[in-house]
């Protein structure tokens, strides 16, 4: 989608995941305001600023070259490893879990960058390997180590919400570089059974809880089920078009938690209705397909698989979001993009867009260009 009216260099921008992107935040930002009792401050200036602020980051980023992402694979790899030892170290405790560092001006959350990063790294991985391999053990156990090293970091903050991130887009990309149907087949089965181990012996108490009140949220409306009680209550009295702008009842007395984070959905649906719930996933529905489009587009095995991983990482957030505020999933503490507020979210959502943009510019190269340019 190009705009002729605009200048050489805007009218080559992908204004057809601009657009809809733009129109996503300043609604976010809408909901925000409304979740603050009518005020800019403090959630709807400062999403509006980070929005502005990442998209000049990833505008800049659709500029790298091939051979330069492709170099920095393992590097930022390594570096986020890193970030993540240094959580454990001296990392910030909030709410009974360590995950931030900080860092005088903002609170940084490590985590959130290797979402993108597992997919950077094993597009990097496959890429390398002979096709030839991809059904043998040199496709699985080093890919499987890179996936289970941050997991394992990850888990022990405790993040259960991200280390499932990573998992997920790990999984994604195995799947993508063709490893055998099999291998997940006999996966899926490990998983069933680790299942009953890993609830007793590998999640803290308040995780057990989650769990236990995602099956039965009635069971303690006033406790652990809290947060899906009240979501369910806000989604559902919105009804087909709302109760209006500013006057969500749930929202403004306080009785939805994390209206503006992990439940800004409900707070949404509550006075935008079913009309306005179907336009957020219309929207997000435009960005996921142009993400599949340029994965399919993509000029070789390295830009597929990197931009594939890139949208399965947008659509894990918002598919567990939507997830979790309908009570169909447990509460794990994933915001919904773009529309939630909170800064490293936002930048790792912006990062997968960036990337994306960036393959979107490979496959636009002029023909007799350079596969590296």
């Amino acid at each position: 989608m190009r705009l002729g009216v605009l200048p050489a260099p805007l009218a080559g921008l992908p204004w057809r995941v601009l657009i809809p992107l733009t129109l996503l935040v300043c609604f976010g930002a809408a909901v925000l305001y409304s979740a603050a009792g009518g005020s800019l401050q403090p959630f709807a200036s400062s999403h509006l600023i980070r929005f502005s602020a990442f998209l000049v980051m990833a505008l800049i980023l659709r500029r790298f070259s091939r051979d330069l992402v492709m170099w920095a694979a393992y590097p930022a790899y390594a570096g986020v490893l890193f970030l993540l030892l240094v959580v454990e170290a001296i990392g910030v405790v909030g709410g009974g879990a360590q995950r931030w560092i900080n860092l005088g001006f903002m609170q940084l959350q490590p985590s959130e960058f290797m979402k993108p990063c597992i997919v950077l790294v094993l597009a990097s991985f496959y890429h390398s390997l002979p096709v030839g391999m991809t059904g043998t053990w040199r496709a699985l156990v080093p890919a499987g180590m890179l996936i289970a090293l941050p997991m394992g970091l990850v888990l022990l903050q405790p993040d259960l919400g991200t280390a499932l991130a990573i998992g997920f887009g790990g999984a994604v990309m195995m799947f993508l570089a063709g490893l055998p149907g099999k291998w997940f087949a006999g996966g899926g089965v490990a998983a069933v059974v680790a299942a009953p181990l890993a609830y007793f012996f590998g999640l803290h108490d308040y995780q057990r809880k989650r769990v236990l009140t995602f099956l039965d949220p009635e069971s303690d409306p006033l406790g652990t089920g809290y947060h899906i009680t009240q979501s369910k209550i806000a989604i559902g009295s919105g009804g087909l078009f709302g109760k209006g702008f500013g006057e969500g009842s749930q929202s403004h007395l306080n009785y939805l938690p994390e209206p503006h984070t992990d439940f800004v959905f409900a707070t949404m649906a509550e006075e935008w209705g079913l009309i306005g719930g179907l336009l957020v996933l219309l929207v997000f529905g435009i960005i996921l397909r142009w993400g599949l489009t340029v994965a399919r587009r993509a000029p070789d095995r390295f830009s597929r698989l990197l931009a594939g991983g890139m949208t399965a990482t947008i659509f894990f957030y918002v598919a567990v979001n939507l997830m979790m505020v309908m009570g169909l999933a447990p509460v794990v503490g994933i915001p919904l993009p773009f529309m939630s507020h909170g800064g490293s979210s936002m930048l790792t959502n912006m990062i997968c867009i960036g990337t994306l943009m960036m393959v979107d510019r490979w496959s636009q190269r002029p023909a007799g260009a350079s596969a590296l340019s």
